[in-house]
């Protein structure tokens, strides 16, 4: 079992095709997990994409997409392991400021994904049927 391991879940309340294009940005790995060297491994298009991950924390990482309602449920794990010696303190801190940094990154994200949505109006990007009830 890895050191740090991280999973968070996001709904974001848009067509798949949007999530799956913000999240495939280059920039989302630095966001998401800054400070790791962060590669992508395998691009699964509206399924999202698995990444390795190296530098002074090694392992993997995902953003794993899965269609929810009107929605997407945004899946992002992070299994990684130190490449040196860690007190199991100092790895109960890595693990809560990695969790803290990827529930902010994937807000942020949600926040601009959304931005053209007011509550209770139907998820961005979407069309839906009012009259099938």
């Amino acid at each position: 079992m890895p050191l740090v391991d991280v999973l968070q879940e996001t709904f974001v309340a848009a067509a798949p095709r949007l999530v799956a294009a913000a999240l495939a940005d280059p920039a989302v790995p630095a966001d998401l997990w800054p400070d790791l060297a962060v590669t992508v491994t395998q691009r699964r298009g509206l399924e999202g994409q698995r990444y390795a991950v190296g530098g002074a924390w090694r392992g993997t990482a995902e953003l794993w997409l899965q269609p929810c309602a009107d929605g997407v449920l945004v899946h992002s794990y992070l299994r990684v392991d130190s490449a040196g010696p860690v007190s199991a303190r100092a790895a109960r801190r890595e693990l809560a400021r990695r969790q803290r940094t990827m529930r902010w990154g994937l807000w942020r994200y949600k926040d601009r994904i959304e931005a053209a949505r007011a509550p209770g109006e139907v998820a961005v990007g979407t069309m839906v049927d009012r009259t099938a009830r």
